[in-house]
């Protein structure tokens, strides 16, 4: 398969989540997976209270977001999940990047980029 198929994961705040999946489309990128999820890393605990008692909380609420791309430039979407998901302070997340060896579209059958198409 000559066609480079690249997955890119963030994992960030859900804050300005529209703005950044508009900008995504001006882009190329047509299609996402979103997940809510929790996690921690170097930012702090927080108390939160819970039925009159305090608790600490070491779980963050995130988003991850994973996209596949094949014909958009991965520095693009890097660029433009740094610009838009980017507060400056301890927590705003992480990108990983991760080379696919192929994708098969369930229904058609179809592999690689075509797999990406969005056909009705």
């Amino acid at each position: 398969m000559s066609e480079n198929l690249t997955k890119i994961e963030i994992i960030t705040r859900p804050i300005q989540f529209e703005q950044f999946k508009a900008e995504l489309a001006k882009i190329g990128v047509s299609g996402m997976t979103v997940s809510e999820v929790k996690g921690t890393g170097l930012q702090k605990s927080y108390v939160e209270t819970y039925r009159g008692r305090n608790r600490e909380m070491s779980l963050h609420d995130r988003m991850k977001i994973e996209i596949v791309v094949c014909e958009v430039p991965v520095q693009d979407v890097v660029d433009v999940a740094r610009k838009f998901l980017s507060t400056g302070k301890p927590g705003d997340g992480k990108i990983f990047i991760y080379e696919l060896a192929n994708v098969v579209n369930i229904r058609t059958g179809k592999e690689g980029h075509d797999a990406l198409k969005n056909d009705i």
